[in-house]
């Protein structure tokens, strides 16, 4: 039993990061059917960009990163974007759900801040379920490397 729990686990978190590495490039989400209230909240989350009190460039890779998951809460003016609760195909049976808080104007490191959290079906009921510390900042790393890309794009560009 531990065992099929392990490999439950690692089979979501590889799949989420599979997804997260996915979507760093630019790869995910052009076959992904979403709610035009969805795609509508993320267009102008990611027009209100340029003109917030935090990083662009962390902004709008952390909508990339975590495009594949439904948006519950966004505020470009506070740098807080808190997801719905995913679940994938793969296990139904679990589902994730993410908040990201940038707190500086700066690309750094510790201008993000991210948080999952996970939850099973147990009995017909979802339940708080632990993860791996790891994976908030596993996040937090593919947000970073995509802000990366995204600022020397606009320095290339230049």
């Amino acid at each position: 039993m531990k065992l099929l729990k392990k490999q439950s686990s690692q089979l979501i978190v590889t799949s989420a990061m599979a997804a997260i590495f996915l979507v760093g490039c630019g790869s995910l989400g052009s076959g992904k059917s979403s709610s035009k209230k969805q795609a509508a909240a993320r267009k102008a989350a990611t027009a209100n960009a340029p003109n917030m009190g935090v990083n662009s460039y962390l902004w709008r890779a952390s909508l990339e990163t975590l495009n594949f998951m439904p948006l519950a809460q966004v505020d470009p003016f506070g740098g807080v974007i808190v997801t719905d609760w995913y679940a994938s195909a793969e296990a139904p049976n679990e589902r994730f759900k993410a908040n990201i808080y940038i707190l500086d104007t700066n690309l750094r490191a510790d201008a993000l801040k991210a948080s999952i959290f996970k939850q099973k079906r147990i009995s017909g009921s979802w339940q708080d379920a632990t993860i791996d510390a790891d994976t908030a900042r596993q996040i937090e790393n593919a947000i970073l490397t995509r802000a990366r890309e995204l600022y020397i794009a606009t320095v290339d560009a230049q």
